[in-house]
């Protein structure tokens, strides 16, 4: 396996996911949010923090890549699925694996809000703030984590690694 180290393991992942549901339930308590996961990284995340949302909600899908096969940003952001619930008027959710760049989070955003959400709110499990060239912030973080490319638990590299259940730091 070409993992260097353990970042995050599944019990923090665990956790720190209780807690953001938490937050969550808390905000959106009297709404009716759509949480809307961003393929196909964000899947476990969006999968384990939605089970800890008691209330009603609903869900979509959203698909944007920038990276193709590498470990670099392409800096070129294509959609690859769009939405299909109507958001006008909503409480949106966008969950994402890792807010990294920023570009594809906010292509992301910007197509979500021109649907005319009443709200959007962006939580995303990992946060990398060295890496950002968008200026684009997350309302809710799991984690904030060093420049180092992570696979696992959703993440991956040329598709392989999204099973591992930690966040593990690839070799280079």
């Amino acid at each position: 396996m070409e993992i260097e180290r353990v970042l995050l393991t599944q019990e923090q992942l665990q956790t720190r996911i209780a807690e953001l549901g938490a937050a969550l339930s808390a905000d959106y308590a009297d709404k009716t949010p759509v949480f809307i996961g961003v393929l196909k990284g964000a899947v476990h995340f969006f999968t384990d923090l939605t089970l800890q949302f008691p209330h009603p909600c609903q869900y979509d899908f959203i698909g944007a890549s920038s990276y193709g096969d590498g470990t670099q940003s392409s800096g070129q952001v294509k959609l690859t699925k769009d939405v299909m619930t109507d958001l006008q008027g909503r409480h949106v959710i966008i969950v994402e694996d890792i807010l990294d760049t920023g570009l594809t989070l906010r292509f992301v955003t910007d197509w979500l809000r021109s649907k005319g959400p009443a709200s959007l709110k962006l939580c995303v499990l990992l946060d990398k703030p060295e890496r950002r060239k968008a200026k684009l912030s997350a309302d809710y973080i799991g984690f904030t984590i060093p420049n180092e490319f992570v696979v696992g638990y959703g993440l991956d590299y040329q598709e392989l690694y999204r099973n591992l259940p930690y966040v593990g730091v690839l070799k280079p």
